[in-house]
């Protein structure tokens, strides 16, 4: 059979269709590529073969018929702060190692309905709170870029490895403060943030009311769009999808970006970033032009603004220790220092400093639209940094409080402005770790930063490459 490790979920539909391969032949190869390989990455939390192989075959019978959904046999995971019936939902931590959902989250009931066949559970920081991507619990994924232990990205660590891996074409990850788009970077795949309230969070731990959204990894910018309008949507358990918007990103996104207005966005983005990092993202303004999009640059202050209202991720923190009371109690003995530090901040901050910050936001959340008024969408990097050695980012308390800053400070604004964005990988460093540029588009404008994106996917060749894996074989 054709290897498909890293084929696209696209791809993979498309020789479906033809009978070239069977969701079951499919299914069962990436099954044996985890058994072999995810003892090295340390991907997955919960492999599902019985699942996985049941739904392949409810969709190989679906082909048979012509009733096959749009994710029809596709393999994918579920980043593991999603529940599931009757499957282990971990959310990252010893204190859930055995508890088993009665119910699935809204979001994976739409991409079960969609056809997706569910390969397992990936790992995630725990409790979703960190950059970097290190659990202590679990163990931290193996960045595939790297012989040697580097960081994933996190808080969607596992998805990020699974895809970049070969292991499945599509994940499911959330993003708070860039948990999709920090490892989608670091690991070297296409990740989306989505609107707050574009796609349902029922059912997903949660960490922060405000900024929690959920969006797709996957090896391709179509995937991501595909992935998406199988997801978006209003559901009456998440009171913000009550304005949900279901608009179409699909029928626009070959469309091109010639006329469009495309902005370099200037400022707190480039702080202290990585000099290969900086190459590589102003170059893609010159495949822009080619494409024959209009391309500026743009005093975009509001990044550094809105970062200094939500001083170390005030809301997030007091939002999750709000979530964290409610749930799991006011006993952290069993946290690490990092997450204790983060939730003790929010138990600790007064009612006036988290609603002055919340106002800050709102304020400049409006005042961002008239900045981006000429212009359809602006380009930063995804991280300021590619991925550093695990040893290294997670040498101290005082190291992995910097690197977790380091990490999520670019994405971070999207989600304090509540805009959308995706990363897509846009080079590659000196010792061939992945760098991402990241598109942010205006709120509900996910087809626009998608067909952007695309884009300049298509013009280049970056995510067509794949990880040299044959140290973990």
């Amino acid at each position: 059979m054709t290897d498909v490790s890293f084929i696209s979920a696209l791809e993979l539909r498309e020789l479906y269709e033809k009978g070239a391969l069977s969701p079951v032949e499919v299914t069962r190869s990436l099954l044996e590529r985890i058994e072999y390989i995810n003892p090295h990455l340390n991907t997955f939390v919960t492999v599902t073969d019985e699942v996985a192989l049941a739904q392949a075959r409810k969709a190989e019978a679906a082909y048979r018929h012509g009733e096959a959904g749009q994710l029809a046999g596709i393999p994918g995971s579920l980043k593991d702060l999603v529940c599931t019936k009757d499957i282990r939902t971990t959310r990252g931590s010893l204190l859930y190692e055995h508890d088993v959902p009665d119910f699935d989250a809204p979001v994976a009931q739409s991409l079960a309905a969609a056809g997706m066949v569910l390969l397992g559970k990936t790992q995630t920081v725990k409790f979703a709170m960190g950059a970097p991507g290190i659990n202590r619990d679990h163990g931290t994924p193996h960045n595939p870029w790297a012989k040697d232990h580097h960081v994933p990205g996190g808080s969607s660590s596992g998805s990020a490895v699974a895809v970049a891996a070969g292991l499945a074409p599509a994940a499911l990850g959330t993003d708070t403060g860039g948990s999709v788009r920090i490892p989608a970077a670091l690991c070297g795949t296409v990740g989306l943030k989505t609107t707050v309230g574009q796609v349902s969070r029922a059912g997903v731990f949660p960490i922060s009311s405000t900024l929690d959204s959920v969006g797709p990894l996957t090896r391709s910018v179509e995937d991501a769009a595909i992935l998406y309008q199988a997801m978006q949507g209003r559901d009456m358990r998440d009171p913000s999808t009550q304005e949900a918007d279901n608009h179409d990103v699909l029928s626009s996104l070959h469309n091109g970006v010639r006329g469009m207005r495309i902005a370099i966005a200037e400022g707190a983005f480039w702080d202290n970033v990585d000099p290969e990092v900086a190459s590589a993202v102003r170059a893609t303004g010159d495949v822009f032009s080619t494409l024959g999009a209009h391309v500026e640059s743009l005093e975009f202050m509001e990044a550094e603004e809105v970062l200094a209202a939500n001083p170390r991720l005030l809301i997030s923190s007091v939002e999750g220790f709000l979530a964290h009371e409610r749930i799991l109690g006011p006993e952290y003995d069993d946290y690490d220092d990092t997450l204790r530090f983060r939730l003790t901040e929010g138990a600790t901050a007064t009612a006036a400093t988290y609603l002055r910050a919340r106002s800050a936001c709102e304020l400049l959340s409006a005042r961002t639209l008239e900045t981006l008024s000429e212009v359809d969408v602006f380009l930063a990097p995804t991280t300021a940094n590619p991925a550093l050695p695990v040893i290294e980012v997670d040498a101290s308390s005082e190291s992995y409080q910097h690197w977790n800053g380091a990490y999520s400070r670019n994405t971070l604004v999207g989600n304090l402005l509540g805009l959308c964005a995706v990363t897509v990988p846009c080079g590659f460093n000196d010792r061939g770790l992945p760098i991402g540029l990241m598109v942010h588009a205006k709120p509900r404008c996910e087809a626009v930063a998608l067909r952007v994106a695309y884009s300049y996917e298509q013009a280049t060749d970056w995510h067509r490459r794949a990880p040299d894996l044959d140290w973990a074989i």
